[in-house]
């Protein structure tokens, strides 16, 4: 690590270890000790930033979700307006993947919004954070859903939402052990269906 950083690019040494090793370790895996050995700091700068692991996972995945929604801007989804036939069916499966594990970036960053969902049925303290990553996601989907012209968006979108989750926890577990081919055409069969029933 350089020797000369200023706080918020050493908070962000902290976060990035953090983010390393709940993909490599879970939540069990990560104590403050563990993240200031791989960020290559001492303790107490981990502390400086940190209390516990609760406040690690929520950085690590608010971290996961921001570079998420950095792919997002680029695929605004407004551009689906207009869209129909397969032209709109891939629009909206592009704009679905940038928030499914179909490279090792994406990958590592739904591990990450996974562990901290799961912690979020114990752990009140992950519950907002877990609840707000949801909305989000749904208000994006129901636009863009909007912007298709698929009747009752918001309820289709719940459809579609459930479907990422289920892909999510299927590609990067061995609960479904799906491929990246396997998930996109599962995604793209699904779509398919829906806005050619909805439409």
């Amino acid at each position: 690590m350089p020797a000369r950083i200023d706080a918020e690019e050493r908070r962000q040494y902290v976060i990035d270890a953090a983010f390393r090793l709940i993909v490599a370790e879970g939540l069990e895996g990560l104590t403050l000790r563990k993240v200031a050995a791989e960020a290559d700091l001492n303790i107490g700068s981990v502390r400086h930033f940190f209390d516990g692991h609760e406040d690690l996972l929520t950085a690590a995945a608010h971290e996961a979700g921001n570079r998420m929604g950095q792919r997002l801007m680029h695929h605004p989804v407004e551009q689906l307006r207009g869209l129909d036939g397969e032209e709109a069916l891939t629009a909206l499966q592009d704009l679905l993947e940038q928030v499914l594990p179909v490279d090792e970036a994406r990958r590592m960053e739904a591990i990450v919004v996974l562990e901290l969902i799961r912690a979020s049925r114990t752990q009140t303290v992950f519950a907002s954070s877990a609840a707000q990553m949801a909305s989000d996601l749904h208000d994006i989907i129901a636009a863009a859903l909007a912007c298709l012209e698929v009747p009752n968006p918001s309820a289709a979108a719940r459809q579609v939402s459930a479907l990422v989750g289920g892909l999510t926890l299927d590609t990067v577990t061995p609960h479904g052990a799906l491929t990246v081919y396997q998930l996109r055409s599962t995604l793209r069969d699904a779509l398919r269906n829906l806005l050619s029933t909805e439409r």
